[in-house]
């Protein structure tokens, strides 16, 4: 299942190199976002985490990168289905020992 979003990559990517090109012209680096946001059609708040995770992938900024969340999702997913399997074989164990169990009183 693939998650939609609303805005292209490529819009994404210029929206984070527009902040970083021109936040030395506004107060603070939040009046750079609030004003590209604007102009782009994205919320503040939307363009801000843009922002961080941009940051943060290029290791200014503390957290995991893009990549490094991607990892941890596949390696959740690979986990819940191993779970799942054991649950599954545990109670295939139980019923087939129990089944064995019947069949030696007959």
């Amino acid at each position: 299942m693939v998650k939609r979003t609303r805005y292209a990559t490529e819009v994404r990517q210029r929206a984070v190199r527009l902040v970083f090109e021109h936040e030395k012209e506004y107060e603070s680096q939040w009046a750079a976002i609030r004003s590209i946001a604007s102009k782009i059609g994205c919320s503040a708040e939307t363009l801000r985490k843009w922002v961080r995770q941009a940051e943060r992938d290029q290791g200014c900024r503390e957290g995991l990168t893009t990549e490094d969340r991607e990892r941890l999702k596949v390696l959740e997913r690979e986990n819940r289905e191993l779970r799942r399997a054991n649950e599954i074989l545990r109670k295939a164990s139980a019923y087939f020992a129990q089944a064995e169990l019947d069949r030696r009183q007959k």
